[in-house]
């Protein structure tokens, strides 16, 4: 294969690029910045292609196992009927979303994971996630059965069809039982669970609904009203909402739709299309219309952070921030826009909930750009602050190694890497494949790790097929990634200059019963050697710890741990009180408020 050197613009280990970000009337800019030699070449740039035999380049990261898809859960790439979907996981198990239905692997052993079951349930796009014995699964295409079969729902109108939030009880989980669940009037592209502070006894599914409309006939209450450029203010269109829906945990085959709130109303007319109206035939900065539609008539996906009491909206032609302190009646507090996304698509919040991620899914997810001629704020991360709950512009960033015409190659979904002290973010980037980020400086993320393959080349040897990951999430000391085309595939961190082995020891000290990426949690790590020395080496990269200050602090924590494990907790509690004193750390630091939690922790 003939490697081709990529522009000045894709030798970027970091994209913080030049470009205007619509925030209201104002027009905002971020510098673009070099952190790398303009003569080098990224090592992903011309791999080799091939299926299970493409070529690979990493950095900082290694693939542990990779399971091909199994029957009934295989096909030849670009099949959109078995591609795999989004993750959740529950215990050792990782659930992996298909058009086809759902397959739950033991990730018991990272290294060694084995599928366990898989359940055939055709509808697309299989969005799931998991709360307690309950797996939730959204089915969008007409040819979602309520009963499961395969064996489609033709017809204008039918009966048995189910289009909306399919509900599990996964109690068995090698044999789930399919509860009632919620019809909605345009199904469920992507779903997102909200828990509630002060009501333990339901939770809520904020559904979003991306494609037709059906009929009244079909479900009662559905009302298409099209698109239009000019203000709606008249009726109960299905448009410009989404679906609230409350699951009582004692009863969750009872769940319903409580709430159709209408987040994109202009508060000035009443307008239900209060923010993006744009119509077919607008250009796209590129000079091609855009694609998707950037219309804000419905959510591509909504992150949920329940503690802080708030939720980000990726909506199309929109990103959003929402009051979700009463999670059934969810209220917009701002909204941003931006003429170089194409279509707002997921969101991701800092552990501190002052900063979100939103990413553009510029192509649908079936498209190469990634493309040397592709501008870097184009199918991009879009990093924001929030600060007095307004969304404020700080970058851009995008996966910095040109991809190939034949890599559909976009911003995708990702999940935080726990480490202390730092914002980390691991994302995937369909055939881009997998880039582990720092964005604690939001104005200037940097890239720390990556894996990526060649392009796909069946059935097509020289065109696009279809594949690359769909989710990277770190989940329990691993990064579990589902595969498009390929399979489930687990990796893992390798300690760098950039990430050291007590950063990752520390990130892997999160353990969590169950995880759903749009459902964020605040992380706290519990005092430990693991954290202390991760903000030594912090430290020591930032250069303020160096010398011997540095070797004293290290070596009065290897005595206190070595003090610890033989019970001498007095002379432990010493050296760790001789580690902040070497140290110099002002008492609020955070590397002296680590220390003392430990000591507390020991007393």
């Amino acid at each position: 294969m003939t490697i081709t050197r990529p522009s000045a613009r894709w030798r970027r280990r970091t994209l913080a690029a030049a470009g205007a970000l619509l925030l209201g009337a104002s027009v905002l800019a971020a510098t673009a910045t070099a952190t790398a030699a303009e003569d080098e070449v990224d090592p992903r740039v011309g791999l080799a292609p091939g299926y299970f035999d493409a070529g690979i380049a990493a950095s900082n990261i290694e693939l542990l196992a990779s399971l091909p898809r199994e029957a009934p859960f295989d096909a030849p790439p670009g099949n959109f009927g078995f591609v795999n979907s989004d993750l959740a996981f529950t215990g050792d198990h990782a659930i992996v979303g298909s058009f086809n239905g759902f397959q739950v692997y033991d990730v018991t052993d990272a290294g060694a994971p084995t599928r366990r079951s898989a359940f055939v349930c055709p509808g697309g796009q299989g969005d799931v996630s998991v709360y307690g014995h309950l797996l939730f699964m959204s089915v969008e295409e007409t040819r979602g059965r309520i009963d499961c079969g395969t064996q489609g729902a033709p017809g204008a109108v039918n009966a048995e069809r189910f289009r909306g939030v399919r509900i599990f009880d996964i109690s068995d989980i090698d044999n789930p039982v399919q509860l009632p669940g919620v019809q909605t009037c345009r199904g469920s592209h992507t779903h997102t669970l909200v828990t509630d502070p002060d009501d333990p006894g339901n939770v809520y599914i904020y559904n979003s609904g991306t494609s037709t409309v059906r009929s009244g006939a079909e479900l009662a209450g559905c009302e298409n009203a099209g698109l239009s450029a000019d203000p709606v203010t008249t009726g109960n269109p299905t448009q410009w909402r989404i679906d609230v829906i409350q699951v009582p945990l004692a009863a969750p085959e009872t769940a319903a739709v409580v709430n159709q709130p209408r987040i994109f109303t202009d508060p000035a007319t009443g307008a239900y299309n209060g923010l993006q109206n744009t119509l077919p035939g607008a250009p796209h900065p590129s000079g091609t219309s855009y694609s998707p539609l950037p219309n804000t008539n419905t959510c591509h996906d909504i992150t949920a952070y329940p503690e802080i009491g708030l939720a980000a909206g990726a909506c199309q032609g929109n990103g959003i921030l929402l009051d979700i302190s009463d999670p059934a009646n969810p209220v917009r507090i701002d909204a941003v826009s931006d003429p170089n996304f194409s279509y707002w698509h997921s969101a991701t919040f800092n552990n501190d909930g002052t900063k979100v991620i939103f990413t553009d899914e510029w192509g649908g997810g079936t498209s190469a750009r990634c493309r040397v001629t592709d501008q870097p704020e184009w199918g991009a991360n879009a990093l924001f602050d929030i600060v007095d709950g307004k969304l404020e512009f700080r970058s851009y960033y995008k996966l910095p190694a040109v991809q190939t015409l034949q890599e559909n190659c976009v911003a995708h979904n990702g999940s935080l890497v726990p480490v202390p002290g730092r914002d980390i973010l691991v994302q995937a980037w369909y055939q881009g494949g997998v880039s582990v980020i720092d964005f604690t400086d939001t104005a200037n993320p940097v890239e720390i790790a990556y894996l990526d393959r060649g392009p796909i080349d069946e059935p097509n040897p020289t065109g696009l097929n279809l594949g690359g990951y769909w989710s990277t999430y770190w989940y329990n000391g691993s990064i579990l990634g589902s595969e498009i085309a390929r399979g489930f595939e687990t990796l893992g961190l390798i300690p760098s200059a950039m990430m050291s082995a007590n950063e990752i020891a520390a990130a892997g000290e999160i353990q969590l019963a169950e995880f759903n990426a749009q459902l964020q949690t605040k992380l706290v790590h519990a005092p430990s050697f693991a954290v202390v020395r991760s903000h030594v080496d912090q430290a020591e990269r930032a250069g303020t710890l160096t010398g011997k200050a540095l070797a004293d602090v290290r070596s009065h924590l290897d005595k206190a741990e070595k003090l610890v494990a033989k019970g001498n907790t007095a002379s432990a509690l010493d050296h760790l009180a001789n580690a902040v004193r070497k140290s110099g750390a002002a008492p609020d630091s955070a590397l002296a408020e680590a220390i003392a939690a430990l000591a507390a922790a020991q007393g």
